[in-house]
């Protein structure tokens, strides 16, 4: 499934190629969240003319509950349902679960939980979790797991990542002694956990290096701890996962959390930031970041991004996106999660280019002081 392409002399950053049914994917790569099926603002067709994006998430708990398994069953499965016929990564759900609260209860056999949609109560397994995203029919699917809370203490966290570690063996069972709905063939990638601890995280990674599935996720980060402690288990982490498998970072994060992962040797990224922020006017440019909604970008006429690749970074004005985001009209979400989408590409672009040319650690460090700037 993956080929690792070029290493940088100076960093753990490294360029790959992941092979999938429905196409080939250039790493380090990011993609953009489509949680029930839909990029949010954002046109399939916009996603391949304007944006290129080469794979796009799904999440189980959405798509699970609504429009539900008979729909995407009868449609053809995911790809077809949504007119997509390049890569899909589905998660198992498992963070929207647990983040439910008091809506949810652990068990050894699995969860049991109420849905935020109509308070109906359902459960969710290792096992039916694999079948679930058989039926969705996603490139690359998840395994379930615990997300532990930031704080915890570490019992909890140790037991957290035994239940993990439980699930992750009966999944793997599942998974190999199941087939493809749709005929295309399909990865399950198995999630460290562990929280901030270094020996937990140790541990975990130890037990998902071992269960020889085709690439491997780290969970459980950016959920409130310092970005230095994300660094620093990232580290741990990849230290121990295999270098000849992709490593996926779930649901991080910044321009800057990225290059910094990247740096570590982390491969596949994902976040609903470029969208939500783009939504509630924070645009991520070339020049740093900026808030559309204040008064200072009133009468700039200037594009949103001189440096852009979007049509709507070079075509539009930033006041005419501020005019539209105060005034709460729907195209100025639009236009910004385009934008933003955009920047988060180039970004994967240029580092890949960057590791291949051997200028990847000097151009990071710029980078990284650049995009994080507020304007």
């Amino acid at each position: 499934m993956f080929e690792l392409r070029s290493r940088d002399k100076y960093t753990k950053a490294r360029t790959g190629i992941l092979k999938t049914g429905h196409g080939t994917i250039s790493t380090p790569v990011f993609m953009p969240v489509g949680t029930g099926g839909a990029v949010k603002g954002i046109l399939q067709r916009d996603l391949e003319e304007d944006l290129d994006a080469k794979i796009i998430l799904g999440n189980s708990y959405h798509l699970y509950l609504r429009p539900g398994m008979e729909v995407l069953r009868a449609s053809g499965g995911l790809h077809s349902f949504i007119s997509w016929e390049r890569p899909i990564l589905t998660d198992s759900g498992g963070y929207q679960v647990f983040s439910l609260a008091g809506n949810r209860k652990l068990t050894d056999e699995g969860v049991i939980f109420k849905s935020h949609i109509d308070g109906s109560r359902h459960v969710f397994t290792p096992e039916n979790i694999v079948d679930i995203q058989r039926i969705i029919g996603g490139d690359i699917i998840m395994v379930l797991d615990e997300c532990a809370p930031f704080p915890c203490d570490y019992r909890y966290a140790a037991k957290s990542v035994q239940l993990t570690h439980n699930w992750l063996d009966r999944a793997v069972e599942k998974f190999c002694n199941s087939d493809p709905v749709w005929g295309h063939r399909q990865y399950l990638f198995p999630i460290v956990q562990g929280g901030v601890f270094d020996d937990l995280r140790r541990m975990s990674a130890e037990k998902v290096a071992e269960a020889g599935m085709a690439g491997n996720a780290i969970g459980g980060l950016s959920v409130g701890e310092p970005a230095d402690e994300m660094y620093r288990i990232i580290e741990i982490v990849n230290e121990i996962l295999p270098e000849d498998k992709p490593r996926y970072l779930m649901g991080v994060g910044t321009p800057a959390n990225l290059l910094e992962a990247i740096e570590r040797g982390t491969d596949m990224f994902d976040c609903v930031m470029p969208t939500r922020n783009g939504r509630n006017g924070m645009l991520f440019t070339s020049q740093g970041i900026i808030n559309i909604k204040n008064r200072r970008w009133t009468s700039d006429f200037t594009p949103i991004d001189p440096e852009g690749t979007s049509e709507v970074s070079l075509r539009y004005s930033k006041a005419y996106l501020r005019h539209l985001v105060v005034s709460g009209e729907m195209l100025g979400g639009q236009i910004a999660s385009l934008h933003n989408l955009a920047f988060y590409l180039k970004l994967m672009r240029e580092a890949r280019r960057k590791i291949e040319e051997g200028e990847f650690k000097k151009w990071k460090d710029k980078m990284v002081k650049k995009v994080s700037a507020r304007l």
